[in-house]
């Protein structure tokens, strides 16, 4: 498994944030809330620039989150990385050699306990935690799974990257520019 070696993964929305994550050194980053027909430009227009996207692949516009579209993606688009909440999904990705990211809404003890579940059944590459404001469980999961953890949403200073990262998470994920200013290499 690749490790991610950047504190901050920018979370893309629009060309215009794709635009300004290329005046930063940040190698990797994630597009989200993309529509399906600008994925093909967006993902030329960052390996022109040197940059490895991961595609949260249940927020593209226009496209059903399932087996084929994930096959499709893959051969077609050939991102970095795939995040997803599904199972199947995962599989499909990890079959066509794409990196894999498990996103894990960390809401209860249930949520938690049947992520487990799949975490162990699916063996994603990485897990992304949402929120990541919430270090124990950062920590918990992070011990329990092995895996390389990646805490996203509602982290906004650096003191909330800081404990996420003390926690156990390898890098955040965000839109937040004045992050991506602050932890730029």
């Amino acid at each position: 498994m690749e490790i991610i070696d950047q504190k901050i993964i920018p979370s893309i929305r629009s060309v215009q944030d794709l635009e300004k994550m290329f005046d930063f050194s940040y190698r990797y980053g994630v597009f989200l809330d993309i529509h399906i027909s600008r994925l093909r430009s967006l993902y030329s227009l960052a390996r022109e620039n040197g940059k490895q996207m991961f595609l949260h692949i249940d927020l593209v516009q226009g496209l059903k989150s399932d087996e084929y579209a994930t096959e499709y993606i893959c051969q077609e688009i050939e991102p970095f990385g795939i995040i997803s909440t599904k199972g199947n999904v995962i599989l499909k990705a990890k079959q066509k050699k794409v990196k894999a990211i498990q996103r894990v809404f960390a809401i209860d003890s249930s949520s938690i306990e049947k992520s487990y579940s799949m975490i162990n059944k699916i063996n994603p590459d990485y897990i992304e935690i949402l929120p990541g404001v919430v270090p124990k469980i950062i920590k918990e999961i992070k011990n329990s799974t092995g895996k390389q953890i990646f805490a996203g949403g509602l982290i906004k200073t650096s003191d909330e990257v800081e404990q996420a990262i003390e926690a156990g998470a390898s890098a955040i994920t965000t839109s937040y520019i004045e992050l991506w200013k602050l932890y730029n290499q």
